[in-house]
């Protein structure tokens, strides 16, 4: 064999080896890229860029399936606008206008994507404001905020349906003073108060 032959057949194979090591090399890296995505990055992705407000579905611990436009996340939370409720549990689930709800990612079972929005949240793209300032706020401050309001709430929880008026917010608690929706939180209208762990809350949807 002539030399020349045999230094091509030396770098032919080397070439071969480098790029096997690069492309295994870029796999492992991807691997671990997508091993540190959390539930909340996978989410935000999908509002990141020019394709409008993403809507999708959510299945909640209790079974139930909502239809949500996600406008903010927290640090365990996500604030959206409710399209609608799963038709099949509950009739009448499409909302003729759309009403404002927190659902804290400890009440998330599935979501449910297309195959695009399944892609765009895999890109695991954040913005700068939400990773600067919403990572720091956690479910207690919102509640705490809806408090102050005293905004009138629909509260879903896993022991059921409850409307009212928060009247405080502990460490792992909140106080829900419970009249019927559309009424404002006087003393003759409240009908029993409640402490709600808030390991219990599935969706707080504003009245």
């Amino acid at each position: 064999m002539r030399w020349d032959n045999l230094f091509d057949d030396l770098e032919g194979q080397l070439d071969r080896e480098l790029n096997a090591e690069q492309i295994d090399l870029r796999a492992e890296e991807e691997r671990l890229r997508l091993g540190r995505l959390s539930l909340r990055t996978r989410l935000t992705s999908l509002t990141v860029g020019s394709l409008g407000p993403a809507v999708f579905r959510i299945v909640l611990t209790s079974g139930e399936t909502v239809t949500l436009r996600p406008t903010s996340f927290g640090r365990d939370w996500l604030a959206a606008d409710l399209l609608g409720f799963d038709p099949d549990r509950e009739p009448g689930g499409a909302l003729s206008a759309p009403a404002q709800c927190v659902v804290p990612f400890a009440a998330v079972a599935a979501v449910i994507l297309t195959g695009d929005q399944m892609d765009r949240s895999l890109s695991g793209e954040e913005t700068a404001s939400a990773a600067r300032m919403s990572d720091r706020i956690g479910l207690s401050f919102v509640l705490r905020d809806l408090c102050r309001r005293r905004a009138g709430l629909e509260v879903r929880t896993t022991g059921g349906l409850l409307t009212g008026t928060i009247d405080r917010v502990g460490r792992d608690h909140l106080d829900l003073a419970v009249h019927p929706p559309g009424t404002a939180r006087r003393s003759r209208d409240v009908q029993h108060f409640r402490l709600v762990p808030l390991a219990q809350l599935l969706l707080v949807r504003l009245g």
